[in-house]
Order: structure tokens, then C-alpha cells, then sequence
């Protein structure tokens, strides 16, 4: 027996009573349950299912399996005979979506003759795909005009079944997916379009049609939109986010963007200023280390150990140690665990990646680079000022039984 599909009929219609055909055992403790007649609509056709009670269990999930309609309970009914009341709120808010898309692709398709190929309507926004790769916002802004004259015109909307020769008879925007049992959803002199979804009864009920945002998926243009209560919830919280900012920038909620262009101009213009000086304090840094460093030959050899201080900053103070002829540098960065930057002048012999690797490997790390320069790490935070003192050793063979890295 096919389940009598109450949504048909009457969209706005939010309870009703209905006998158990059978039911289907699920994962773990669920049950689907399969009724002569139902007001839940399934997931189908990119609107989401509805959900609600059956007597007192929560229908969590309504699907549509070889005909019919399922409805997904956690728990057990206690009869035969149930009561089930859907979630209104949630039916209007599908609703509105739905018949907000059906004028939005309409509207497309005159202003731009762009053929909506794909529609999704998600738990917080919707989305359309259109079948060209580009979009200017002035040409959304057109069609969003567009759809919300057709709103504020408060136009009937009707959703039947036709027959053959009543379909053939049609101006339709799209075919139909299906060759019998035909649903069509028209839209008082602006659009007609086989559907089998829940709609508004006149598009003044959809409310306002707003597009958020939209981007090249490919060779096609996603388009995310709100209507109705979605449009003015988001409308809402940008308002006060406008507003807020306006009043902690003291400008016009209309200056903003210039405000916050200008913000940002000034704060890339400080962080390159900010480098500027950073290099420069590391250069008077690398000047005073040099000057300590311990002689080596005719070489320098500079050996330091921080706490906590930036990996970055210490590779380019390494960096800037060894821009000198004949100079090399051992850092290292104590912490939970340790971090070393070996770093000699290009006129060095010293390969300093195979001495920061033997270095790294001594205490129980790992590491490498190129002969230049090299990091590595690793091993206990508190070993560093010990490893820095047995790559020195190797370096200058003091160690016993050591060669020159």
C-alpha cells in the first residue's frame, strides 16, 4: 500500500492521524515506521526532510525507500494507530527556501539567461548552481531586485498534478525528472517548474530573498541566498556587527569599509616598518655576538643559547651572524624540547648539516639542511646548552677520538 502523501494537498497542514503499515528495525534501537498517511515530508529533490512526533516519539529522519515513506524513531510505539504533529517552524523555514529558489532561478534565467542546474537547501543557507563561470555583483544585484518585486507583488503560488496533455501545454522552466505523475509548482505569471516540494501558498509568505554571497565552482557560479526569517535573522546580526564596529571606528555605518581599508593599509604599512626594525636590532644583535665570539682559527665562532624566543627570529639572527666572512654560528632554543640553527659564512669549509645531524642524533634527535645552514631538534629542552658544547668540541676536535665536522 503507497503512503497518502498529506503534503500535497496541504502544505500548511501540521497534524494528523494515521495507522502503522509495518515497521523496519534500524541501527542500534531505532525503528522505521511506515504509515498509511503521513504530513512528514521526505529528503528529496534538495529540501530536507521534516521532523516532529509520532504520539511522543521524535522522528528524527524521514526517507523515501522504494516508495515509501519512512520514519525514523529512536524509540516504540505504543499502538497501531499513531498521532503525528511535525515541526512547523522548521516545514515554514523549507517552505520559504523553496519557493524563494523557485523565483530566484526564474529570475536568473530572464535577467542573465542563466539555467539553475543544481539546488541544495542546508540547515543554515541555500545554494543554486547556475551554468556560467562568472558573476558581477551588480548583475546579482539586478536579479535579487528582481525576485523580491515578484515577493512584494504577493503572487499566488500552485502546486498540482497535471496530466499529459495539460503538461504539454505548458511553458515550463525545466523538464521534469519523472514521465508520469507530473507535480507542477506555478508561480502566478512569473515561473512554472515540475516540483515535488513543500511551498508557499503566495510568495508574500516567503519574505524577503537575499543573495549572500557567490563564487566559481568550475565552469559554474554557486549562489548562496536566505529568505524569508533566514534573510532577516541574517540582516539582523549584521546590523548590529555594522553598527558596533561604526561606533568603535567614530564613523558613519556608510564609511566603514573605507575605515577598515584604510586600517588595514596602515597596519601592512607598521608590520613592514616593524620588520624593518626587527632586522635592524638582529643586525646590532649579530654585531655584539660576533664581537664576544670565541677566535677558531682564522674563524669566529659564535655559541648561544636562548629561552622560549622565536625559531624565525633566530634563523635570521644566524643568518645575519654569518653575512661576515669566515664566521660561524651555533644557536640554540631551550623549551619542552630543544631547537638548534647552525648557520657558517659561505667561505666556510664547515658542513654545518653534518655537524647539526651528529649533534642532533648524540642526544636523541633528528635534523639536516645544507652545508650552510641547518635546524634541527628534538631531544629535552634542558639538554641544549649541553649540545651546544659537544658540537663546539666536535667542531674544534677537542673532543677525544673526534675529527673535524
Amino acid at each position: 500500500m503507497v503512503t497518502q502523501r498529506l503534503y500535497y494537498k496541504d502544505a500548511y497542514r501540521i497534524e494528523f492521524d494515521a495507522n502503522v503499515l509495518r515497521s523496519i528495525p534500524g541501527h542500534k534501537d531505532t525503528i522505521g515506521i511506515i504509515l498509511d498517511r503521513t504530513c512528514f515530508y521526505p529528503t528529496s529533490g534538495g529540501q530536507p526532510c521534516d521532523t516532529g512526533t509520532l504520539d511522543s516519539q521524535p522522528v528524527f529522519d524521514v526517507l523515501e525507500q522504494d516508495g515509501e515513506i519512512v520514519h525514523w524513531i529512536a524509540g516504540k510505539l505504543q499502538s497501531t494507530s499513531v498521532h503525528g504533529r511535525i515541526n512547523w517552524p522548521r516545514r515554514f523555514d523549507h517552505m520559504q527556501q523553496h519557493t524563494g529558489q523557485h523565483i530566484l532561478s526564474q529570475a536568473f534565467l530572464r535577467v542573465l539567461k542563466a539555467q539553475t542546474v543544481s539546488f541544495h537547501l542546508g540547515e543554515e543557507s541555500s545554494t543554486i548552481d547556475l551554468d556560467r563561470s562568472t558573476l558581477e555583483a551588480s548583475e546579482a544585484e539586478a536579479v535579487q531586485d528582481l525576485a523580491n518585486e515578484v515577493v512584494f507583488a504577493d503572487r499566488v503560488v500552485v502546486a498540482k498534478f497535471v496530466t499529459p496533455e495539460e503538461f504539454s501545454a505548458l511553458e515550463l522552466r525545466k523538464s521534469p525528472a519523472v514521465e508520469k505523475d507530473i507535480r507542477i509548482v506555478q508561480i502566478e505569471g512569473f515561473d512554472g517548474s515540475p516540483c515535488g516540494g513543500t511551498h508557499c501558498s503566495r510568495t508574500g509568505q516567503i519574505g524577503p530573498i537575499a543573495i549572500r554571497k557567490h563564487e566559481r565552482r568550475s565552469q559554474e557560479t554557486r549562489v548562496e541566498f536566505l529568505c524569508g526569517w533566514r534573510a532577516l535573522r541574517d540582516h539582523r546580526w549584521k546590523t548590529r556587527a555594522i553598527n558596533e564596529l561604526a561606533l568603535a571606528f567614530s564613523v558613519k555605518d556608510m564609511e566603514l569599509p573605507e575605515a577598515v581599508f584604510r586600517l588595514m593599509q596602515e597596519a601592512t604599512e607598521n608590520r613592514r616598518e616593524l620588520h624593518r626594525l626587527r632586522d635592524e636590532l638582529l643586525h646590532i644583535e649579530a654585531a655584539k655576538l660576533l664581537g664576544k665570539a670565541t677566535p677558531w682559527k682564522d674563524t669566529r665562532v659564535v655559541l648561544r643559547a636562548f629561552d622560549e624566543r622565536e625559531p624565525q627570529q633566530v634563523r635570521k639572527l644566524a643568518s645575519f651572524v654569518v653575512e661576515c666572512e669566515k664566521a660561524i654560528a651555533l644557536l640554540g632554543i631551550s623549551g619542552t624540547q630543544a631547537r638548534l640553527i647552525f648557520a657558517c659564512s659561505k667561505d666556510s669549509p664547515i658542513d654545518v648539516a653534518i655537524l647539526l645531524k651528529g649533534t642532533c642524533l648524540h642526544f636523541g634527535g633528528n635534523g639536516g639542511g645544507q652545508p650552510h645552514l641547518a635546524q634541527g631538534g628534538g631531544f629535552p629542552g634542558d639538554k641544549v646548552g649541553e649540545a651546544l658544547e659537544w658540537a663546539y668540541q666536535t667542531l674544534t676536535a677537542k673532543r677525544k677520538g673526534k675529527k673535524n665536522a
